[in-house]
């Protein structure tokens, strides 16, 4: 598999490892660096978007490191270096949250901040529920030192879905994955982001990530979980963001062409009123590669202000 990588993903690879998940031992390709004795204060937790993976935090690590002594993160299965199971896997927000929370424990993480984008500010949502409920596991005794959520969907209905997403997500999804060509793929994601600050080289990467295990002709199936935003988003996860006190912070590129700043305005004033809004100036909506010494200057003013 190594011998196949780009240089900059095999690098990726050759600086993480896997662990085994679920009843069916998928493999989970997962990264930590910094001090692993580090304190849930001093440790972020990270959590990718669609159609992502680890890799897309690959640029804002340097900075992140300057703010905090551990950083951990993964591969959802389903993308990037992890397994891409067609069967024994439905992708639903629930089962990604309760992979999210297996590697955390693999690495004793008792807690830490909390930063999602894209789908994974969904997974994250779920994961706040449960601390709502009060039903995280015992060792994560520690629990959420803070959220941080940018540029994802987390109002469905203000979302402007692409049409491949609007076709994947139909009953010929199946057979769309088809029209998923590496130059549909570079007009998407140009698309969806919003503007030029994005090259071609991260895309190719992108794609990449996309294509190992033949994910590409999964995407049908890892898309679903924006079933689960439409059917449990105003029942359960924009419920428990309006009664969070922990502090939460949404830093928002105002190009992004599908997760609109009008979300970011929206969770703001109905939602989550507390919260702290940045919107980050001329950033899309893949933000953490597109601009990522502007991202962690963003990103980073919310926690350093936590520290004061």
């Amino acid at each position: 598999m190594t011998a196949t990588l780009s240089p900059q993903l095999s690098e990726w690879q050759a600086s993480g490892s896997y662990i085994s998940y679920g009843p069916f031992n998928h493999q989970v390709f997962v990264k930590q660096i910094g001090d692993t004795n580090a304190t849930p204060d001093k440790t972020l937790l990270l959590i990718h978007g669609f159609p992502e993976s680890s890799y897309s935090y690959h640029a804002i690590l340097d900075g992140m490191s300057e703010l905090f002594d551990r950083i951990v993160l993964f591969d959802m299965l389903g993308y990037g270096l992890s397994d891409k199971p067609a069967e024994g896997y439905t992708y639903s927000l629930f089962e990604q949250a309760d992979m999210v929370l297996a590697v955390w424990k693999q690495f004793g993480i008792t807690g830490g901040h909390m930063l999602s984008h894209d789908m994974g500010d969904s997974v994250a949502t779920e994961i706040v529920v449960r601390h709502q409920q009060d039903i995280l596991p015992a060792w994560f005794s520690d629990g959420l030192q803070s959220l941080t959520f940018t540029n994802g969907s987390m109002v469905l209905g203000l979302a402007n879905l692409r049409i491949t997403q609007k076709l994947l997500l139909s009953k010929y999804g199946r057979f769309a994955n088809k029209l998923t060509t590496e130059k549909v793929f570079h007009q998407q994601v140009r698309s969806a982001h919003g503007n030029d600050n994005l090259s071609s080289e991260e895309i190719d990467r992108l794609w990449e990530a996309n294509t190992l295990k033949d994910g590409h002709r999964k995407t049908y199936l890892t898309i679903k979980y924006l079933n689960d935003r439409k059917r449990f988003e105003q029942t359960r996860w924009l419920p428990a963001l309006g009664e969070c006190t922990l502090p939460i912070h949404l830093c928002w590129g105002d190009d992004d062409a599908v997760a609109r700043i009008e979300m970011a305005h929206y969770l703001k004033e109905h939602v989550c009123k507390d919260a702290k809004l940045t919107i980050m100036k001329g950033l899309g909506h893949f933000c953490q590669l597109g601009s990522p010494d502007a991202w962690v200057e963003y990103v980073g003013k919310f926690y350093q202000e936590l520290k004061n």
